[in-house]
This record gives C-alpha cells, sequence and structure tokens, in this order.
C-alpha cells in the first residue's frame, strides 16, 4: 500500500471517530472516567495508598474509548469505583479488583462511577506508519478494529463497528 493510501486510511478513520463522538454527543450517551493509577508510594516514608486520577470522561465502545476531542483509546481495564469493603478474601484476583476499586474513589471519583484506566492512547499516525495502533489494524487500504484480544483474526471494519456500538450506546435495549 502507498503513503498516499494509507494516509487517506487514517485520515477517514480520523473522520469515523469524529463523526462517532458528535453521535454521542447529540445522543447524550453514558461517559465514564478515563483515569491513571498511581500505585502505592512512600512519601517523606509515609504510605501512601493507590489512587486513580482522573484524566477526563470517554465513551466506551468496546476496545475501544472516545474522548471529547475526537481521540482514540485502547480500553485497557474497567473497574467501578466502591470504598474499601472489610472483607475476608480468599483469591488474590478479589483482593486485587477490591484495592482498584478503593483506589478509585481515594483519587476522588464518585461511588458507582464506572473508571477505565491502564488505556493507552491510539496513534493514528503510527496507524499509517506500522500498520497497527492499539486494536485499530490497517489492512488492505481499510482499518479495522480487532475486537478481541483472544483472537487475533477477530477484525471488523472501523465504520461497521462504530455504527454497531454508537448504536448500542446511544440507544441501550430495554432494560439495559
Amino acid at each position: 500500500m502507498t503513503d498516499a493510501a494509507a494516509a487517506a486510511s487514517v485520515a477517514r478513520a480520523r473522520l469515523l471517530v469524529a463523526d462517532a463522538v458528535a453521535a454521542l454527543r447529540d445522543a447524550g450517551a453514558r461517559q465514564e472516567v478515563l483515569a491513571e493509577l498511581v500505585p502505592e508510594r512512600r512519601v517523606l516514608g509515609i504510605p501512601r495508598a493507590a489512587r486513580m486520577t482522573p484524566l477526563g470522561r470517554v465513551w466506551r465502545l468496546g476496545v475501544l474509548l472516545l474522548d471529547e476531542s475526537g481521540g482514540a483509546w485502547d480500553t485497557g481495564r474497567v473497574v467501578r469505583a466502591e470504598r474499601v469493603a472489610r472483607k475476608s478474601i480468599t483469591a488474590a484476583a478479589v483482593a486485587e479488583q477490591r484495592a482498584l476499586r478503593a483506589a478509585a474513589v481515594k483519587g476522588g471519583i464518585h461511588e458507582g462511577e464506572t473508571v477505565a484506566f491502564d488505556a493507552r492512547p491510539i496513534d493514528f499516525d503510527e496507524l499509517g506508519r506500522a500498520g497497527a495502533s492499539g486494536p485499530l489494524v490497517l489492512r488492505d487500504g481499510e482499518v479495522l478494529v480487532r475486537w478481541s484480544h483472544a483472537q487475533p483474526d477477530a477484525l471488523m471494519p472501523l465504520d461497521r463497528y462504530l455504527t454497531d456500538r454508537v448504536d448500542l450506546l446511544a440507544h441501550p435495549p430495554q432494560g439495559a
């Protein structure tokens, strides 16, 4: 594929993302918090618990997060902010989830909010150069979304993916 063809495909992908953001904004679709996890550390010898620092608000569309400015992110990890619960924990994974939920509240995120963290921004320039960035793949002049990290061949055209996901978020099924 030529550089011009790759640039045209990436430009179309940016436009699709911008259109999706506009549709979600117009629909008043539910947003979530995008945050950065600041690990537990010591400050002047005093232990400071892990916390999440809010970076902004995003719409979660499966493996993609979209922000107000038209940026796209790889989803990363997602938790719901929740205060520390004093429960006996038998599994390390459960203890880790509880600690992450508490870190969100410690960072000032309201209890009950959904928080995406460890999200990596998608670099559209890299997509054009290298043919991939996060879950986006450029193949045969078309930008595709790898919608399952476990299945490398689980690819869907970006325009169809965004249309489906935006419609679901903007018009959730009854009871969702």
